[in-house]
C-alpha cells in the first residue's frame, strides 16, 4: 500500500523558514517524479516545486524561485521542501505528490499518489 505522509507545516512569521518533509512507503521515490503542490480554499492546486524521477532536474513556480528548494533522499525515501523568506501568500495546504512520469508536470491530474497535506500559515 502506497502512503505519502507530509510533515513540518505550522505557523511562522513572514520572513521565516519551514522545512516540509514527505515520507514515502510502498513507493521508491527514486523511481518517481515528485511534486509539492499547494492549495488554498476556492483555488486550484498549484505546483510549487517538483523534481524529476532521476533527480537531475527541478522545477519551481515563479512565485517561489530563489526561496524554495526541493530535494530527494533516495536512501531515506523522503522528499523535502525547504522554504525560506516565507510570505503571507505562501499560506496554503501543501501536498506531496508522486508521478510515474519521467518529467515534472504542473497538472496534479498527472500524479498517481498524494498525501493528506500539511498546513503552512504565514503571518504578516
Amino acid at each position: 500500500q502506497v502512503q505519502l505522509v507530509e510533515s513540518g507545516g505550522g505557523l511562522v512569521q513572514a520572513g521565516g523558514s519551514l522545512r516540509l518533509s514527505c515520507a514515502a512507503s510502498g513507493l521508491p521515490v527514486a523511481n518517481y517524479s515528485m511534486g509539492w503542490f499547494r492549495q488554498t480554499p476556492g483555488k486550484e492546486r498549484e505546483l510549487a516545486a517538483g523534481i524529476t524521477r532521476g533527480g537531475g532536474s527541478t522545477y519551481y513556480a515563479d512565485s517561489v524561485k530563489g526561496r524554495f528548494t526541493i530535494s530527494k533522499d533516495n536512501a531515506k525515501n523522503t522528499v523535502t521542501l525547504q522554504m525560506n523568506d516565507l510570505r503571507s501568500e505562501d499560506t496554503a495546504l501543501y501536498y506531496c505528490e508522486a508521478s510515474n512520469e519521467r518529467w515534472v508536470y504542473a497538472n496534479s491530474a498527472r500524479y498517481d499518489y498524494w498525501g493528506q497535506g500539511t498546513q503552512v500559515t504565514v503571518s504578516s
